[in-house]
């Protein structure tokens, strides 16, 4: 049995969807971060993280790529050309995308008051946009990054475009929002959402 650790509202959300895409049977412990529970498996105090027998992984992409390959779901083959292009989306959606939205919210509310440079949310918008004007053309006709296929690219940018529509960062790019409808009016995602809203197991 799986244990995913991490609270409601961050990047434990990612894992959530996966596993429920992939029909995996887990708990799940919406603990805080930096929360006594999560220090004495994490000394960072970051969440998610994710219980494996006596081991206890970290990070959100971590998590569902190793998910993703242990059960060949969601994901194509090491060493092939798609995974290549695939872990290729799954870096653009961490830096181009998860690194500028966490960027504005550590200006927002995470880092001490008088550390924030308000000011700089403007050129995080502008970048944002940017890259999503990139990503439509990668995208192009496709339902999915990689074409028919949904995979762990795609959890991490669609998760990335939740918290873009939450943060009121747009994306200029219509094709891009009907891609994050789409990934969001699937069945897994829904469970997902119901998932996190249960309590903790005994």
């Amino acid at each position: 049995m799986y244990e995913l650790i991490g609270s409601k509202k961050s990047r434990a959300f990612r894992v959530l969807w996966a596993l429920e895409e992939m029909g995996l049977e887990y708990k799940f412990n919406p603990a805080a971060p930096r929360s006594d529970e999560v220090k004495a498996i994490n000394p960072s105090g970051k969440i998610p993280c994710f219980r494996v027998g006596d081991e206890v992984l970290t990070d959100s992409v971590a998590i569902i790529q190793y998910l993703a390959d242990k059960h060949d779901k969601l994901t194509y083959p090491a060493g092939t050309l798609e995974r290549a292009r695939q872990d290729g989306f799954t870096q653009f959606a961490c830096d181009e995308m998860d690194g500028i939205l966490w960027t504005a919210a550590r200006h927002s509310f995470v880092l001490p008051e008088e550390m924030r440079i308000p000011e700089i949310k403007k050129s995080l918008r502008w970048e944002f946009q940017r890259s999503m004007n990139t990503l439509a053309q990668r995208l192009g006709d496709n339902e999915w990054l990689m074409g028919d296929r949904f995979t762990v690219a795609d959890i991490i940018t669609a998760h990335c475009g939740t918290w873009a529509r939450l943060s009121g960062f747009e994306t200029g790019q219509p094709a891009i929002d009907a891609y994050f409808d789409r990934a969001f009016a699937r069945p897994a995602h829904a469970r997902a959402v119901a998932r996190q809203a249960q309590p903790a197991p005994e």
